[in-house]
């Protein structure tokens, strides 16, 4: 049995490569991993943009009443320069013509006949967006190893770049065992409980930006067990397991994990929910996770070890984040010989309150959760205003 860190850091080294790289087009890059500096092919704004519906002017002119030269919509070039005393109605987004250093709201004027209007107020804001002061041309917009955002597709549409190269998603290999395991859709008997962990592992490995592959419940047998392994190693970047894990007589996965021929690198973690998780490599390039089955010790080693690692395959340049939070009241626990995770929520105050938790299988204890918090192997209790590191879920 390691420790979490030490674990963290096995399965980080592992990953000594990065997924190939293919281009999309833009709109289906969402959740990507971008592999290319993207850089403007245009300035932003194109050209001095009035920010609102008003009247461009000249500011020296303000105390003087307005006369109206032209109407300017978005989208058309304007015809008149604005001289002394004058004005052109313009609407927001459209050019702001010559002569005008500034733009005036509607709400600000009244109108004094048909074709002049009167600045209201005593001073305005010059309410223009000027030639370039966003984006110059050739200007850095996207660095390569965002994952890609919604606010990122927008960037790239405005700079026309449609066919991004992006990283390839994992494939990711699903695989429940169990005899006792049954489908959803199946009412379960006495002896059996619905599968929880295979669909609460295709929603994490699709939220983290990889392709989840269900292989459905493997029957507790060998030979079931073996070809199962087999052709998911054989089909998928990274392969999950859930049971079959701990000492149990029917526990086959580490030894068939090793006839098939997976390089183990370690077979149980000093944690709490999670300590028999089993990680190995094959054929240098793919990696496999027995994870437990109980479905709070998966949920919790797939974010704390699968998801870094599908970050770090996709060649992800910013490391999952946490959230340092005071506690909001004392928290203890009876036994500290190992590191524990228990999940949390966040208070309107900012604070840190544990939620009420059974153990590795009360995953109904996560439904409100808005993170996870450790405590370390040793320690007791988390004192009362105590910062902590929050992951959130």
């Amino acid at each position: 049995m390691i420790k979490f860190e030490e674990a963290f850091e096995i399965v980080q080294k592992s990953a000594k490569f990065t997924l190939d790289s293919k281009r999309v087009y833009f709109t289906d890059a969402l959740g990507r991993v971008l592999a290319e500096d993207i850089f403007s092919d245009i300035n932003m704004p194109p050209f001095d943009k009035s920010a609102m519906d008003g009247y461009a002017c000249r500011k020296e002119d303000l105390k003087n009443d307005l006369n109206v030269i032209e109407i300017l919509p978005a989208g058309r070039i304007p015809q008149k320069v604005v001289g002394t005393n004058e004005c052109t109605k313009i609407m927001t987004g459209a050019i702001v013509p010559d002569g005008a250093n500034c733009v005036i709201m509607v709400e600000h004027t009244q109108e004094v006949h048909k074709n002049a209007i009167r600045f209201t107020k005593e001073s305005t804001n010059t309410n223009i967006c000027y030639f370039a002061e966003d984006i110059k041309r050739d200007d850095l917009v996207l660095e390569k190893g965002i994952k890609i955002k919604p606010q990122h597709i927008a960037v790239m549409a405005s700079v026309g770049c449609t066919l991004p190269l992006v990283n390839c998603k994992p494939r990711v290999g699903i695989i429940s065992t169990g005899d006792e395991i049954v489908e959803p859709d199946k009412y379960p008997g006495k002896s059996h409980i619905r599968n929880s962990n295979g669909y609460q592992l295709i929603a994490q490995v699709e939220r983290a930006g990889g392709i989840p592959i269900y292989l459905g419940i493997s029957e507790d047998t060998r030979e079931a067990t073996y070809d199962t392994i087999k052709r998911a190693l054989e089909e998928n970047d990274i392969v999950l397991l859930t049971g079959g894990v701990s000492m149990g007589d029917f526990d086959f996965v580490p030894e068939i994990m090793i006839e098939v021929g997976v390089d183990i690198k370690f077979r149980s973690i000093a944690v709490q929910p999670g300590k028999p998780t089993i990680f190995g490599t094959f054929k240098s390039n793919k990696f496999i996770f027995g994870l437990p089955g109980n479905p709070v010790s998966s949920y919790t080693q797939f974010e704390l070890l699968v998801r870094p690692l599908i970050n770090k395959i996709m060649n992800s340049s910013k490391a999952i984040g946490t959230l340092i939070l005071p506690m909001g009241t004392e928290y203890r626990r009876r036994k500290s010989v190992r590191k524990s995770f228990f999940p949390i929520n966040i208070g309107k105050d900012g604070k840190v309150y544990p939620v009420e938790y059974h153990g590795s299988a009360h995953i109904h204890s996560y439904v409100n959760a808005d993170g996870i918090v450790s405590i370390e192997i040793g320690e007791d209790k988390i004192e009362k205003g105590e910062l902590v590191d929050v992951r959130q879920v």
